[in-house]
């Protein structure tokens, strides 16, 4: 921890001041919600739970990268970085807590360790990190994103990328610049769509993407490039892939 005491405490610092405004809010005691999982009755049909994973997961990755940078990749940093990844999100969870609206939620305790584990599991097995990412894709709306409400939940596109660039069979070949993809989103479960009497859709979609770490920036030699590929490692543009929904 030692190695990276200021990224962490960058880290927690954020996560204190966005969240720190729940203390004047009309706090309360602690207290326990059920928030449920993907069901059509829960307020996000679960998204909001892929987006703390997803939360935890970079988390996770951007304090692995920082130890092994620090500490010439020393062992058993991974297991830290979840850890400490987790430690951040419980600490979300808590201002949650004293929400007279929210409340502490075991579900988002449990895909914030899922986030986090899956991170542990990328960075514990040789090469799975250049074969299988966890990505999220905004769907742009007339605002581009729109922060305030539910709305953004509903841009939100959260998937598993395979990538052949990752495998040595595709060194050569042109499949090397494309990806499968494996995701989630959500459609109608604003408040307005549900007076109206919209069904709130929950769609499990596949589809193809354009690996454009592989086409862009795999051979960067500046910073700037080496950082803008590790971007893509995690967030995928919009319009570089096409979806198939498999659930509606």
């Amino acid at each position: 921890m030692k190695a990276i005491k200021w990224e962490f405490a960058a880290v927690a610092g954020y996560y204190t001041a966005i969240n720190a405004p729940k203390l004047l809010k009309d706090p309360q005691w602690p207290s326990f919600q059920s928030e449920g999982w993907f069901g059509r009755s829960t307020n996000n049909v679960g998204v909001d739970k892929l987006a703390h994973a997803y939360s935890a997961y970079v988390i996770s990755e951007l304090l692995y990268g920082r130890l092994k940078r620090n500490t010439n990749d020393a062992p058993g940093i991974e297991i830290t970085a979840a850890a400490l990844a987790s430690g951040v999100m419980l600490w979300t969870e808590a201002f949650d807590s004293i929400e007279p609206t929210s409340g502490w939620s075991w579900e988002d305790v449990t895909f914030n360790t899922m986030g986090a584990g899956f991170s542990l599991l990328r960075n514990s097995v040789p090469g799975l990190d250049e074969k299988l990412d966890f990505r999220l894709m905004i769907e742009p709306n007339d605002d581009i994103y729109t922060i305030s409400g539910k709305e953004h939940f509903q841009q939100q596109r959260y998937f598993l990328a395979l990538k052949p660039a990752g495998f040595e069979a595709f060194d050569n070949s042109p499949l090397r610049y494309l990806e499968l993809h494996l995701g989630y989103h959500g459609d109608d479960f604003l408040l307005e769509d549900r007076a109206a009497g919209i069904v709130p859709k929950r769609h499990i979609f596949v589809g193809l993407g354009i690996n454009l770490r592989e086409l862009l920036f795999k051979d960067s030699k500046s910073t700037v490039g080496k950082a803008a590929g590790e971007v893509l490692d995690y967030f995928q543009l919009p319009y570089t892939a096409v979806h198939t929904h498999l659930t509606d």
